[in-house]
């Protein structure tokens, strides 16, 4: 009985706290946790949160408990179902950081807010849950999230020997390679704290969520001389939320370890990828489009041009180590000659596995079959690299494509189809 309690009691601290959370990025400061009248069996305790003192209920205590009580935060209880207790279960998994990303599995038809549907989400941490409860507006954003980390990672490794090849089912959805700090544990936690800024500040500037809109501080004249003015997206909100929802699995883990800063590190430096790449965008006004006035605003980059940067990072990633310097912890690099990684890069800690051979429990398909280029060498989609030490072999196929195009008034275009024979490589089995 006293488990269920403690866990109704983490339940509800977790919902709480990220209320709070969210209200200081919106100008409110949280407090504390209070306690009153603690001689009673039966206690009244107070959340403060913005400055709105809410009194809830705790249940009785027996003597053997008070003293286990007494080192915890006074919560509400809440009525736990069995999928929030294996939430709570998973979330000392070693790739639950990542596991939200099976939420791209679901159903477009299926609910994403709501107390009941969000602890039936699975993937999510307690924490995340939470955040769930609190912000449920954005989780369609962050559904659409999990999508565009799929569609960019494997569209960014499609010519590598690791190409974001997914489980078939489950809630790991690149397998027990994230289970490794390594460099593709490294691209994808920063891909996914970029992708999760990007689909919420999208929504904010569409009017979506009702807690945030257009970026309404970007105002007056720039010094090029134009007008700032329109709509302009409203990255901090989306930073926000992704740095609250995104990090919440590692600063859950406690800071002194290894993994949970490296994750933190590269989150950072994915949501630091669109940052520094803001685009301005401007519109002309005056007689015939003679720009007499200029009105501009920013907006994020593409996505796809956030995963090229990305994938630069992943290239010039830098293996560090733990290393305690005073009383805290920190990540440096392995090799005492390198150079500390500045805040925009990328770090991992293990090297990867070759990726050539088929390994099924770790969601590692190999490259037995795949396609490669036969005319390169040295190219990262060269059959020489691709397929390992097995070779590859080369084959004549059929392929069907269009030709002699022309363009037929008003408006298509209109062309024929061709069968040509190309010759295409595939590694050996």
């Amino acid at each position: 009985m006293k488990n269920w309690m403690n866990i109704n009691f983490c339940s509800a601290f977790v919902t709480n706290l990220y209320t709070c959370h969210f209200n200081r990025y919106e100008g409110i400061t949280p407090r504390l946790w209070t306690k009153s009248n603690t001689q009673t069996d039966r206690r009244t305790d107070h959340f403060n949160c913005g400055g709105g003192q809410r009194a809830v209920q705790r249940p009785s205590l027996t003597q053997g408990d008070r003293q286990t009580d007494s080192l915890m935060p006074a919560v509400s209880t809440v009525n736990l179902t069995a999928p929030l207790l294996l939430l709570l279960l998973w979330a000392t998994h070693p790739t639950m950081a990542t596991n939200w990303l099976s939420l791209a599995r679901l159903p477009r038809s299926r609910p994403m807010s709501g107390p009941a549907p969000c602890a039936r989400l699975r993937g999510l941490t307690p924490g995340q849950v939470g955040v769930c409860r609190a912000r449920g507006e954005t989780m369609e954003s962050v559904r659409k999230a999990a999508e565009m980390v799929i569609e960019e990672c494997q569209h960014q490794f499609r010519n590598r020997r690791w190409n974001c090849s997914t489980t078939p089912r489950g809630i790991n959805v690149f397998g027990r390679v994230m289970n490794q700090g390594t460099r593709e544990a490294a691209f994808v936690h920063a891909l996914s704290s970029a992708a999760v800024a990007v689909a919420v500040t999208r929504a904010c500037t569409r009017g979506e969520l009702e807690r945030c809109g257009c970026d309404r501080k970007v105002r007056g004249v720039s010094p090029e001389g134009f007008q700032w003015s329109g709509c302009s997206d409203n990255l901090s909100y989306g930073v926000a939320f992704s740095q609250t929802f995104v990090d919440e699995p590692e600063r859950a883990k406690g800071l002194s370890a290894g993994r949970p800063l490296m994750n933190l590190h590269n989150n950072e430096a994915g949501r630091k990828a669109i940052l520094h790449n803001m685009q301005v965008e401007c519109k002309c006004h005056g007689v015939s489009g003679s720009c007499e006035l200029r009105t501009c605003w920013k907006v994020m980059p593409p996505f796809r041009r956030v995963g090229v940067v990305l994938k630069e990072r992943f290239d010039g990633a830098t293996e560090v180590r733990l290393t305690r310097i005073g009383s805290r912890t920190a990540l440096l690099p392995r090799d005492p000659q390198v150079k500390p990684p500045a805040a925009r890069d990328l770090v991992y800690l293990a090297p990867s596995p070759d990726f050539c051979h088929l390994d099924p429990d770790n969601g590692i398909p190999g490259t037995a079959g795949r396609r490669c280029n036969g005319t390169s060498r040295l190219a990262p989609d060269g059959c020489e690299l691709v397929c390992c030490g097995p070779g590859y072999r080369a084959g004549r196929a059929e392929v069907v494509q269009r030709c002699s195009c022309k363009f037929s008034w008003c408006c298509s275009v209109r062309c024929q189809q061709c069968k040509n024979t190309v010759t295409i490589h595939t590694c050996r089995v």
